[in-house]
Formats: structure tokens, sequence, C-alpha cells
């Protein structure tokens, strides 16, 4: 028993083979939660058609790998009283994952607006070739003669059965050249100058996916042909390609979801970086207004970047015409004799003027004259400002400096 279980755990085709019941149904799983993960955006952008498409194919690969486990095969042949019907129903929705895949790269690449002649011609090509494959399937199936249900080594046990070998072939060989295609798109894409991170990223996965894919049809395909010349080989179909099946299918779908998740999630916490920023100019600005924006529990995180953004503005305009202007010349001069670069000297020339302009309006001194400040570059770069606010010690340093300059600047005048 021992020895056994010592050569069951060095041993790759015994650890599969022990497992292979319930071995499809962890990247049935996988496949599941990311549709699950993608679904609220799907259905939140329902208009966008490549969400949709990508939530397609997910689909069809989380029925494939339902489908496929041996638990399923033999509830579905037992259901309809068929033996072996599971074979072209798994190799059908093979073909329209793979099709599917096809079609998705391309319109990836192209774009939805593209009509070009080659384009419609390749998307005819694909949409008739996959359904003329599972057409054949089917009418093959029909032809054979398979009375034996086979669970798991059906394609290496019905090599040399006629019609059902035909089936075989034609399945294996239709997938493995439409993965070649969408391979080879996607290599050439990825070498495209300019594509996003995200996206490249996305395809490097599905690049890999697709190389994976191609490692099962190699190892399939000589399982199938060894048959036909009275080798065994079926532990590379039984074996070996379950799991490349599998890491295949994890891949491709992390390609396909890892372009519009990675853009979604960066531009979330793009927001929320931008929200946090601003939180020492909207802090300052509340001791103006005596209170802040009011919470809204179900308010979204741009919905909250916007209300802080307003809430600082609509404080600002009325604080302005206490900020003094020639001070605020000053301390962007201070900033720049401090060696700041000259939009930080801005930025920090803009909190001194603010802190100062709200210590002004606090103790009720109205500034002298009338003046009609221009706020414009004030309310554009409140994000700067906020930033500059982050740091007191360069606001201190750059008063100092700018009080010093002032200082002088009056005992110039009364000599």
């Amino acid at each position: 028993m021992t020895a056994a279980l010592a050569r069951l755990a060095w041993s790759p085709a015994g650890f599969v083979n022990e497992f292979y019941p319930s071995f499809w149904w962890i990247p049935a799983g996988v496949l599941t939660a990311a549709l699950a993960i993608k679904l609220p955006t799907i259905v939140r952008l329902w208009s966008d058609p490549l969400l949709r498409a990508v939530g397609g194919v997910l689909l069809i690969a989380c029925a494939v790998f339902v489908f496929v486990a041996p638990s399923t095969i033999a509830r579905v042949n037992r259901v309809t009283g068929v033996p072996n019907i599971s074979a072209p129903w798994v190799y059908s929705l093979l073909t329209a994952f793979c099709g599917s895949c096809l079609l998705l790269i391309i319109a990836w690449r192209n774009g939805l607006s593209d009509r070009s002649a080659s384009t419609v011609r390749a998307v005819r090509w694909v949409v008739a070739g996959s359904l003329g494959v599972i057409a054949a399937l089917w009418v093959l199936f029909a032809l054979a003669d398979a009375p034996v249900e086979r669970l798991r080594d059906l394609d290496t046990y019905y090599a040399n059965t006629p019609y059902m070998r035909e089936m075989i072939l034609l399945y294996l060989l239709a997938q493995a050249v439409a993965t070649v295609i969408t391979s080879g798109l996607i290599w050439n894409w990825v070498r495209t100058d300019g594509l996003d991170a995200w996206l490249r990223w996305g395809l490097k996965f599905l690049g890999v996916g697709y190389a994976t894919q191609l490692s099962f049809y190699a190892v399939k395909l000589p399982a199938v042909a060894a048959r036909w010349t009275g080798h065994h080989l079926d532990w590379l179909s039984t074996a070996v390609a379950p799991p490349l099946a599998c890491l295949s299918a994890i891949l491709i779908a992390v390609g396909f979801i890892l372009p519009h998740a990675g853009q979604y999630l960066a531009e979330r916490w793009r927001v929320r970086l931008a929200h946090r920023r601003l939180r020492p100019l909207y802090l300052l600005m509340r001791t103006v207004n005596g209170s802040g924006v009011s919470f809204v529990l179900r308010a979204t995180p741009e919905l909250r970047l916007i209300r802080r953004e307003t809430f600082i503005r609509d404080a600002l305009l009325p604080l302005a015409r206490h900020i003094d202007e020639a001070g605020r010349r000053r301390t962007y001069e201070a900033a720049l004799t401090l060696g700041h670069a000259p939009a930080r000297a801005k930025a920090l020339a803009a909190a001194v003027a603010i802190q100062d302009a709200v210590e002004s309006r606090r103790w009720s001194l109205e500034p002298e004259g009338h003046h009609d400040p221009d706020t414009t570059d004030l309310l554009r770069e409140i994000g700067t400002v906020s930033s500059a606010l982050r740091h007191p010690e360069d606001l201190e340093a750059v008063r100092a400096r700018a009080g010093r300059e002032g200082a002088r600047d009056q005992r110039g005048i009364r000599r």
C-alpha cells in the first residue's frame, strides 16, 4: 500500500488518473468565478459588444469544462439514451469556443467599426467554418457505430472506428488550425507599438494560453495516430492532455479579462487617489464653510470625487477676494529661489496664499481695495495645491523666505 502511494505521489500520470473525475471542475470553478466577477461590469455596460463577447466566450468555456467532466458525460448519455452522444456535443462546444475566440480577437484588434472587405470576409470564413465543422461532427456521429460508452478515452478507443475516426480527427485538426491562426494574430498584435500596458499583458497571457492549447493537440493527435499503427499511447490523451487543457483555458480567460479588469481597476484607483489627494485642501476649506460634504451611503467613487471638487471650488470662489496677489508673487519668487521647479513653486505659493486668506477671513479682515481676482489657475490646480499642503515644512520655508524678501523690500523703500 505504501509503495503504491509513493508511486502515485511521484507519477504525474498517476496523479491525473487518480483525480480525473473531479479534475475538470477546477477550471470550471475558476472560469465561473471569472465570469461572476466580470458579470456586474457586463450588465452595467451592456451596450459594449466587446464586453458581451468576452462574457460569451467565458460562458462557453465554462460549459466545455462542465460537460467534459465524466459525471456530466455519463448523465447526458443516460438522459438522452444514446451512448457517447456527449462526444459530438463536447466537440461542438470546443469548436464554438475556438471560433468565438478567433472572432473576438478579430473584432478586438480591428475594432467593431471596421467593415473592410478583408475583415468581413474573415468573419464569414470563421462563422461558416465553425458551423460547417459542427454540422459535420453530428453527421459523422450519426453514421458511426459506437455502442460502448467511454467516459475518459473515447478519442483513442474509437480511433480506428469508421466515421468516429473521422469525427475525432476533424475536431482535433479544425481546432488546431483555429488555434494556430488565433495565436499568430495575437503575437503579431503584441509586437504593435503604442499598446496599452494592460492590453499588452492580456495579449501575452492569451499567447501563452494558445501555445498551451497547441501543446494539447500536439499530445492528442499522436495518441490517436498511435492506435492507427497498433501502438498504445493512450496515457498522452488521458493523463497529459487534460492538465494542458485546464491550464490553457485559465490562461485564455485571464488574457481576455485582464485588459478590461485592469483598465477598470486602474481608473478606480486613479479616482480614489485623486479623492485622497484633495483631502488636505478639503479639510482647510471646511474651516471656511464650517461644514463639509454630506455623506451619501451609495455614492460611487466618481461621485464622491466630483462632490469634493465642487465643494472646494465653491469655497475658494468667495475666499479668492482675500488672497494677497502681491504676497503670492513674492512667495512664488521665494520658492523658485529655494530651488523648487516652477510648477511646484506655483503650487506652494498658492497654498500659502490660501492659508493666509483663510486666516484673513477668519479675523474678518477685509482686503484692501476692491479687486476681482482671476481664479482660473487656482480652481484648475486644486490637486497640486492640495498636495503642497501635505508638506508644511516646505510651506514654512517658503513663507519665511518670502517674509525676509518682503522685509528687505520694505527697508529699501524707506531708504
